[in-house]
């Protein structure tokens, strides 16, 4: 997203982006950026809280008026769930289940690696 926003940019149509890979998203150098400190795939907020969704977007829109210049970037006041813990829970893999999902993926790759010999063949 961050390079597409890079491309429309260059054709003259302003842009922001909302994102929570902070990192990601700032070594692409893009115009403008609000960043939200949540989990991937939830940069405008919570599921099912519209409110807060829509405030996010009217930051953004601020944002892409007034940024001072390029690779503008600002941090929502938004916190996940009032769970300043969430990160480190974030993605957590059980050391139990670990076996089991390595064992699950190496029969999965096993399955694809034949079928892929059957069709080559």
């Amino acid at each position: 997203m961050s390079l597409a926003a890079r491309a429309i940019e260059d054709a003259g149509i302003p842009t922001v982006i909302v994102g929570s890979a902070r990192d990601i998203v700032e070594h692409c150098g893009v115009p403008r950026f609000l960043f939200t400190d949540l989990p991937l795939g939830n940069p405008a907020g919570w599921p099912d809280r519209p409110d807060m969704q829509r405030d996010v977007v009217a930051m953004a829109l601020r944002l892409l008026a007034s940024a001072p210049g390029p690779r503008t970037t600002e941090v929502a006041p938004v916190a996940w769930k009032d769970d300043p813990g969430w990160r480190a829970r974030y993605a957590h893999i059980d050391p139990e289940k670990m076996a089991k999902l390595r064992a699950e993926g190496e029969e999965r790759r096993r399955r694809q690696a034949e079928a892929k010999a059957l069709k080559e063949g």
